[in-house]
């Protein structure tokens, strides 16, 4: 029996479904029920009807799906897998802003732990951030935890003062835009796409700027043949099957974000079989980071 096989019955077994990222490797993305971006797995788990869902990505993704779905049971492949930025903020820091703008809307990327969430008004993703802001009363907003998501919003929305504070992907972050001009000499034709994590030195030089699958409804509907894309590499699985005969180009220092890639087909099996790394959430923070996720799902219908 391959792995693949034993996946399946295991998932029937388990009344399991399997959400994957777009940044896990290839053969997991295979095996997987639902892949997508972090807004459109936030909303397939609030849907579904399945006994246990298997989350093949970070610690955050676990939690927000045991938080709009807290009846169901939620496994993680990897208990380790994390996402650096989902720390990036601390509680002092918002209190302090909340004191200094009383009408303050604290706007919190879903790419952060459920206590980050739990001090905030309503999370966002990258692909609905910009809607979200510009439908809020609020005038003052701060921007939690990525600066350059939050640089980029307050860029699109001028009406409103957006401040972000200082946290960031450091996959995304680090790009180099030398790397990526560089890429632009030798493919002169090329389209430059780039996730809004990047850092502004890199989206200065591009043509498009999106979420995860915002780059890929852009790559499929293009005319181009040629992209250089500017986010984690995982992407290139589902771009390059939805794109036969286009080209797609990373920067040389290849973004890899090495804890989604510490998801494998063993580890599914693993917890599908044994039923541990069952994601939870500490009861304090329950209510307000659940109401501000499903403040985000009902902003962005």
């Amino acid at each position: 029996m391959t792995k693949q096989e034993e996946i399946e019955q295991l998932k029937a077994k388990q009344d399991a479904v399997i959400l994957a990222h777009y940044y896990v490797d290839p053969q997991v993305q295979e095996v997987a029920d639902y892949i997508g971006d972090s807004f459109y797995l936030s909303k397939i788990a609030a849907g579904l009807d399945r006994r246990t869902m298997v989350f093949c990505g970070v610690s955050f993704m676990g939690e927000s799906g045991k938080l709009l779905s807290p009846d169901k049971v939620v496994l993680m492949p990897d208990a380790q897998a994390d996402c650096p930025m989902a720390h990036m903020v601390t509680k002092e820091e918002v209190e302090q802003y909340r004191r200094e703008y009383p009408d303050l809307a604290v706007v919190c990327y879903i790419n952060s732990t459920a206590e980050i969430k739990s001090w905030s008004d309503v999370c966002v993703t990258s692909a609905n951030a910009v809607q979200i802001v510009r439908n809020l009363p609020n005038r003052d907003i701060l921007f939690i935890p990525d600066k350059n998501l939050g640089r980029y919003v307050a860029s699109q929305v001028p009406e409103k003062h957006v401040m972000p504070v200082n946290g960031c992907c450091p996959v995304h972050d680090q790009m180099s835009p030398k790397e990526v001009s560089a890429l632009k000499e030798i493919h002169p034709n090329a389209q430059v796409l780039a996730h809004p994590e990047c850092n502004a030195q890199v989206l200065e030089l591009a043509d498009y700027i999106g979420s995860t699958t915002g780059i890929l409804k852009f790559a499929a509907g293009s005319t181009s043949r040629e992209f250089i894309i500017c986010t984690e590499n995982g992407v290139r699985h589902e771009l390059e099957r939805q794109n036969p005969g286009k080209h797609f180009y990373f920067p040389d220092t290849e973004p890899i974000c090495r804890d989604m890639k510490k998801i494998t087909l063993d580890k599914i099996i693993h917890v599908l079989r044994t039923g541990q790394n069952q994601a939870s959430v500490p009861k304090a923070y329950v209510p307000s980071a659940g109401r501000a996720l499903e403040q985000m799902l009902n902003l962005a219908r």
